[in-house]
């Protein structure tokens, strides 16, 4: 009998399943981005889109600012909007906030 015949090698820790484990966790941390991140920023910028491209004279409007005040002129880029008794400042579109109900504000 040989010395060679007598020692028996064990089999490498892991198996070969270990690399489909590994792809289920990367795929699971990408649906995990998605739906968590990507999703709803998506969401909030569409949600955003249509409220600027809903905008007309006369809406109650919050800027990113904060301001608050009345759309008085809608142009391509900008809006001009009443935030006192005579002062009107022009904002581009994109700077809108949020929409009020109306009569919420009393200039």
């Amino acid at each position: 009998m040989n010395l060679v015949d007598t020692v028996h090698y064990a089999a490498p820790a892991g198996g070969t399943g270990g690399g489909w484990i590994t792809i289920a966790m990367l795929v699971g941390m990408v649906a995990l981005f998605y739906f968590l991140l990507i999703r709803p920023q998506q969401k909030q910028r569409k949600a955003h889109q249509e409220l600027v491209g809903a905008l007309s004279a006369g809406d109650e409007v919050i800027m990113a600012s904060g301001m608050m005040g009345i759309i008085k002129k809608v142009e391509d880029d900008h809006v001009v909007v009443r935030v006192s008794k005579n002062v009107e400042l022009r904002f581009q579109k994109g700077a809108v906030n949020a929409s009020l109900p109306k009569g919420t504000l009393e200039l």
